[in-house]
């Protein structure tokens, strides 16, 4: 039998490995230009995220949104937006990852109360589809396919 392993290294699958907290969710470590965090893995979110107190610690470039963030308890809350950041996850890289920026505060205060360690930000849907994301539980490895390069354009 073939393993989910040996599969998706065929298919250029690259591996990381995840962390169950004692909250129950799943953690992993990933740079945000250059500079390390830890974060959830939430497929129930659809953009990843950071902390807004966080825009300088990351080298974010922070601009106006739109958007108003939900999740976790809190609702309407206002968000900022930063476009283009590095992100990389174990050797899987993107430098077109676009954060919503909010106050994690009530996050972290969940995690904390349940003996968790407090986040930097949220990894969402959007990286998991970018990455053709799988996630095996039972072994608690993501795996993301590893992105085509991109070819440069000839000027003629």
């Amino acid at each position: 039998m073939t393993s989910l392993k040996k599969v998706l290294q065929k298919k250029k699958y690259i591996q990381i490995k995840l962390k169950k907290t004692a909250t129950n969710h799943l953690e992993l470590k990933a740079k945000i230009n250059n500079i390390k965090g830890r974060f959830i893995l939430d497929t129930g979110a659809s953009n990843s995220c950071v902390g807004i107190d966080l825009i300088d610690h990351f080298e974010l470039h922070a601009e106006e949104s739109e958007t108003k963030a939900a999740g976790a308890g809190a609702t309407d809350m206002e968000t900022l937006k930063s476009e283009n950041n590095l992100l990389e996850i174990g050797k899987w890289k993107t430098n077109t990852c676009n954060l919503v920026l909010f106050d994690l505060t009530h996050v972290n205060t969940a995690l904390t109360q349940h003996n968790a360690k407090e986040v930097h930000g949220i990894i969402g849907a959007d990286v998991l589809d970018k990455g053709k994301a799988v996630i095996d539980y039972d072994t608690l490895v993501l795996y993301l396919k590893k992105p085509k390069r991109k070819l440069e354009k000839l000027p003629f």
